[in-house]
């Protein structure tokens, strides 16, 4: 049975998917290029297949979690050392499997075709960053490239709580203590008020999912530590929302006091097929917390003009837009305009952004070559088709 996993995983390798779906009565199906594709031919998958799959990835402890709550996230890593993040399900009585490839290695902060100012943002000695985007949008690899920049310029201790963990770290200048949820620690409120008596520099928080868990990163960022952590949220103004949306409508005052205090910045992603056909590449929403973002978010009623703010703060705070990004991905033709319409906030205003900005104003990007090949495929031995054909 696993050697049939095996199979299926390096299939999805060599056709540069970042996803594997198995259901009980279809083939494997593969996200290629932000698409749902089968391989021609291949026979639908079995309940008993594939609930061999699930018994050969879950240890004893996942297999009772997953017993009494239907679900489990876990990591798997195959004999030749790739590594995956797996959720498995229960659907209609049967187990439902989704691996999403994790690369090998954390991809350098260049590679990835980000500002420059969200390399800056990790720069900062405390207060909290947040990386925001839907499922899928590439947070977990930005908040890794950011980490590894701490790790190769600082010494400092870093402690990263997840669930589960995908990248690992190698102790360069830094030292990297990274704990898993359910292995390492019961829960990220437990691991983040432990982190804070074990002398951490930066803390990493895998998903800021609760009261509980933005409480004690806020006290940690006013105590003089940097946090980073994810949302998933679509932009910085619904981020603040968010946030805010988490405590009783008496405590919000002061929950948006705190947050303007340590808040550095939000970056959220959205993630485009490249117009060459070689993978995806991030479209970005850089929010530095100014003075005049800080008022906005003390104040509920100008919490929405966070968004004219980002729009015009790109210099001197390196401050971009969501269309601004999209913008400079199509003049430097890395994507297409038609794709870029359909991920824009407003269609109608990126059309008139479009026409009238310049390739100076929107000079944003960090040094380096255009982003990764991230999907890119290698399928001569495969004949892919649309799994909606």
């Amino acid at each position: 049975m696993s050697q049939i996993l095996e199979r299926v995983l390096s299939a999805a390798r060599q056709l540069g998917a970042s996803d594997v779906h198995l259901k009980a009565g279809l083939p494997p199906i593969f996200r290629i290029k932000g698409e749902l594709r089968t391989v021609k031919d291949v026979p639908a998958l079995s309940r008993e297949a594939i609930a061999g799959f699930a018994l050969h990835v879950m240890s004893d402890k996942q297999r009772a979690d997953f017993e009494q709550h239907l679900d489990v996230d876990l990591a798997y890593g195959t004999p030749d050392g790739v590594r995956y993040r797996v959720n498995l399900f229960q659907q209609r009585g049967s187990v439902g499997m989704v691996l999403r490839l994790i690369p090998p290695e954390v991809p350098p902060f260049e590679r990835l075709n980000l500002p420059s100012s969200v390399l800056d943002l990790a720069t900062h000695r405390r207060g909290v960053v947040l990386v925001t985007g839907a499922t899928g949008s590439g947070k977990s690899t930005t908040l890794a490239a950011m980490i590894d920049a701490i790790n190769q310029r600082y010494a400092f201790h870093i402690v990263t709580i997840e669930d589960p963990i995908e990248y690992t770290f190698r102790d360069k200048r830094s030292v990297v203590n990274q704990r898993e949820i359910g292995f390492d620690t019961m829960s990220y409120a437990r691991a983040l008020r432990a982190a804070l008596r074990q002398d951490p520099d930066v803390i990493l928080v895998g998903e800021m999912r609760d009261f509980e868990t933005a409480q004690i990163a806020i006290t940690a960022a006013e105590t003089g530590h940097l946090v980073l952590s994810t949302l998933h949220t679509g932009d910085a103004t619904e981020t603040i929302h968010r946030i805010i949306s988490m405590v009783p409508a008496h405590q919000q005052p002061q929950m948006r006091l705190s947050l303007a205090s340590v808040l550095r910045g939000v970056i959220s992603q959205r993630l485009l097929p490249r117009a060459d056909g070689k993978g995806m590449v991030p479209a970005v929403e850089v929010m530095v917390n100014t003075e005049r973002v800080r008022e906005m978010i003390e104040d509920p009623a100008r919490t929405r003009d966070i968004k004219t703010a980002i729009a015009e703060g790109l210099h001197p705070y390196g401050m971009v837009s969501f269309d601004q990004s999209l913008a400079t991905l199509v003049k430097e033709q890395l994507v297409t305009y038609e794709e870029a319409i359909k991920h824009s906030s407003s269609p109608s205003d990126f059309a008139l952004l479009f026409r009238g900005v310049s390739g100076a104003a929107t000079n944003w990007r960090s040094a380096g070559p255009a982003g990764p090949n991230m999907g890119a495929m290698s399928h001569d031995e495969f004949e892919i088709e649309r799994f909606d054909k």
